[in-house]
């Protein structure tokens, strides 16, 4: 199994104290060739079934739903494409859009331990661009639906992670794995989650990228 792994790491100021924690993010990428239905990696977990997004509400923020594509349910269902260009089985935003903006509202805040985002096609559109923020919603100002040009830091929201899994050279394509964890604990405690998704390029229309499932895993 071919595997080609990349941890970035970053210092998060948390919120509510003085101390520092390092926000690492780890992707794991298969080839076209060794990438199976089943999305294991070697050092991302595999998508879960029962995790805390499989009962959360997923919404767009703002962007435009690819037709062709299958439509938000498709990231928390437990289900998975079967094969490397399944445009039914992945989400993705609209063909020569720039992309768009999700939201993950839980019934109340809770802990995460990880959040994990999972995608499978050939091309450009298999790796991820995307930043990610977390909100408890308790935030005076705090606007739950920031629409692109207002930036959710300055609108209650806090920035987890930004995620950019493009290889600096060769193929593009395959299936990415990447999973967000915290050196010293919980990611932090969060009713919603907004994730900025950007496209992987420009060279053409087709650049959002086949987004397969998101995984939150809560910390009991």
């Amino acid at each position: 199994m071919k595997n080609h792994i990349l941890t970035m790491g970053a210092a998060i100021l948390l919120l509510g104290g003085s101390a520092r924690a390092e926000i690492k993010v780890t992707v794991d990428h298969r080839e076209n060739s060794d990438a199976t239905s089943s999305f294991k990696f070697k050092n991302v977990p595999a998508p879960a079934k029962d995790d805390a997004a499989a009962k959360a509400s997923f919404t767009v923020v703002d962007g435009e739903q690819d037709p062709a594509g299958g439509d938000v349910t498709k990231l928390n269902d437990g289900k998975l494409p079967s094969e490397e260009d399944e445009p039914a089985e992945n989400f993705f935003f609209n063909a020569g859009t720039e992309g768009g903006r999700l939201k993950v509202s839980f019934d109340e805040a809770i802990t995460i331990k990880q959040i994990n985002t999972y995608s499978w096609h050939p091309s450009t559109r298999g790796p991820q661009v995307y930043k990610v923020y977390g909100s408890d919603g308790a935030a005076e100002g705090f606007n739950a639906k920031p629409k692109p040009g207002t930036d959710p830091e300055k609108c209650g929201w806090k920035l987890i992670a930004k995620v950019d899994t493009r290889p600096k050279g060769g193929e593009n394509g395959g299936q990415y794995g990447v999973s967000i964890t915290d050196s010293d604990g919980p990611v932090g405690k969060y009713r919603y989650l907004l994730f900025d998704m950007s496209r992987t390029e420009t060279d053409d229309d087709f650049g959002n990228t086949f987004y397969s499932e998101i995984d939150v895993i809560e910390q009991k």
